[in-house]
């Protein structure tokens, strides 16, 4: 994991995911979670750990889709812990993310709903 740039903010953490994803490197972007990370995705479903989140996103990255930059929303810090969110252009509803300072100062995702979308649609 060391080989890839680091989180040192938590809104970093949107910017990598797209620029990996769009590169089709799927280790890398598991390599922005926690190794007991809970991703909610495909939606209805979770993916549970780093390994888990790293092959599902092979899967979804063989297709290569692309993904856009999102304007961060004001992320909430407290202490060790933030909540992170981007209002999405592909019409879900929401993305929101809890991520974690780790002991080096950048920061993983603990938690990722990927998709938010308001109830009766």
């Amino acid at each position: 994991m060391s080989e890839y740039e680091k989180a040192m903010r938590p809104e970093d953490i949107t910017r990598l995911f797209v620029e990996r994803s769009n590169a089709g490197d799927a280790a890398g972007v598991a390599a922005l979670y926690e190794e007991d990370a809970v991703l909610a995705y495909p939606p209805g479903s979770r993916t549970v750990g780093r390994e888990a989140i790293r092959e599902l996103w092979e899967k979804v990255l063989a297709h290569r889709p692309h993904f856009d930059q999102e304007q961060p929303l004001p992320t909430l810090v407290n202490g060790d812990i933030a909540l992170t969110a981007t209002p999405p252009k592909d019409g879900t509803g929401a993305r929101a993310q809890v991520v974690r300072r780790q002991p080096d100062g950048s920061w993983l995702r603990v938690l990722d709903q990927p998709e938010f979308v308001p109830p009766g649609e």
